[in-house]
């Protein structure tokens, strides 16, 4: 069931309810007092009869019924009866016998007084009345004709009038929750909209403020983690198509020089060590570019846990020293640290050593005396650390580029690089929820400068 119509039935339902339930409230009310103004009536009949039957001696049996009947109509069909104290009928004007007046009804009006009964249409009122000593009953009785018909209208003028409620409530319910859900069916028409072609384009917001605004938020929020990582693969594919065909082409290249004809053993060892070069270079740019379609698009680090910023620095220090033993990386401290404390991080050691790994190569590889100055500090709620250089600096037209995909300055176009390390770093470092900045002169030597959030 559409979630239109489910609200209009659930409005209706509401509604139909309070309306019903007031309508009751107003026919039981006024079926009440119906009823009571009526019994009024034959109580104010029945002892207004006694009194002059019994109070007046001018008037007896005779005369009091031929006044009766020449006033008859205060009442419909009205009929009155009266017993004295031994139960002897002494009064009756029920010419037609309509009303049955038993031994155990005048026994019961004696008992309680008063005594509300009905005998087919008739509605019956007794009534026990004490005059100079002794006790008659009076048994008044009457249809009432004009009461049941006011009832019986206002009863349909009810029903009418709860059955146009009703009909005009379902229509309005139905355009009240069609113009209540249309912001969420326009957004279902814009998210349909949306393919692959078109991944740039966003839902509307509306007000920004209620539900259906959230729920576009939502909607542009994960549209966004998904054009991210469409582009992520994207520019994964086309990058790695381009990285490594270049070293594959070489490595082909020199195989099929080789095979070209006979050579000696110095030969083929020199072209197996060639090869061999060729493979870790091209080892390095595929583990580059995973490493750069790992973080490209991901909005959650998984998994996170504490982390000595210094030690890390020392173990990846330790690692480039390995694998580069002519490198010189110093790690030094500043004043700025009060106690080991404040160098505690939450964040991923493998992709935080991945990122201090490549900016301690960038300083040394680019530096004449192959050096890089790492400095660990403290400012505000930040870890900040320096990777400082004296290479041969960055050109003020690259520096707005140089953390792009395969991006490389004008000045080192000649020295090995893929162009993947500072984009790979900038990815990790703001995935953490830090900053990277730079600063550099040429042929003085650059600055990178990590800021890590201490949570």
């Amino acid at each position: 069931m559409q979630i239109r119509n489910k609200l209009t039935y659930q409005f209706v339902g509401i509604v139909a309810s309070v309306l019903l339930l007031a309508t009751l409230t107003i026919f039981v009310l006024f079926a009440e007092f119906r009823e009571r103004d009526f019994y009024i009536r034959l109580n104010e009949k029945a002892i207004a009869t006694a009194k002059l039957l019994v109070d007046e001696n001018d008037v007896d049996a005779a005369l009091l019924k031929l006044i009766d009947k020449n006033l008859r109509g205060v009442l419909p069909q009205e009929k009155v009866i009266i017993f004295d104290s031994s139960g002897k009928e002494i009064y009756n004007t029920d010419d037609e016998k309509k009303i049955k007046v038993s031994k155990e009804l005048i026994t019961s009006i004696r008992l309680q007084k008063e005594v509300h009964l009905k005998q087919n249409d008739f509605e019956m009122l007794g009534l026990s009345y004490n005059y100079n000593n002794n006790n008659y009953i009076i048994v008044a009785a009457a249809i009432d004709i004009y009461g049941l018909r006011k009832l019986k209208f206002l009863s349909i003028v009810l029903l009418v009038v709860f059955l146009i409620s009703i009909a005009a409530v379902y229509f309005s319910g139905w355009i009240y929750s069609g113009r209540a859900l249309e912001p969420i069916s326009k957004v279902v028409r814009e998210v349909d909209s949306i393919s692959v072609n078109n991944l740039n384009a966003r839902v509307g917001e509306g007000n920004g403020q209620d539900e259906i605004a959230l729920l576009a938020k939502t909607f542009n929020k994960m549209l966004e983690r998904i054009e991210a990582a469409f582009n992520a693969q994207r520019a994964f594919v086309g990058n790695a198509s381009h990285e490594l065909r270049n070293p594959l082409s070489v490595i082909r290249g020199q195989l099929e020089v080789a095979l070209m004809k006979p050579r000696d053993k110095k030969e083929y060892i020199e072209t197996l060590e060639s090869l061999l070069e060729d493979i870790k270079h091209l080892t390095i740019i595929s583990n580059r570019l995973l490493s750069l379609a790992q973080v490209s698009g991901v909005g959650l680090i998984d998994p996170k846990n504490e982390i000595r910023i210094d030690e890390l620095l020392l173990e990846t220090r330790e690692e480039l020293l390995q694998s580069t033993p002519e490198y010189n990386i110093n790690i030094s401290f500043e004043t700025s640290i009060e106690n080991d404390d404040s160098l505690l991080f939450q964040g991923n050691e493998r992709l935080l050593k991945i990122a201090f790994f490549n900016l301690m190569e960038n300083g040394c590889k680019y530096s004449p005396d192959h050096s890089c100055l790492v400095d660990i500090g403290a400012e505000k709620e930040n870890i900040v650390i320096r990777f400082s250089d004296k290479g041969v600096g960055i050109p003020a037209d690259d520096l707005k580029n140089i953390f792009e995909p395969f991006y490389r300055g004008k000045n080192v176009i000649d020295r090995k690089g893929h162009g993947i390390g500072l984009s790979l770093v900038d990815k990790i470092v703001r995935l953490h929820g830090g900053s990277i900045a730079v600063d550099s002169t040429v042929k003085k030597g650059s600055v990178f400068t990590v800021k890590l959030p201490v949570t």
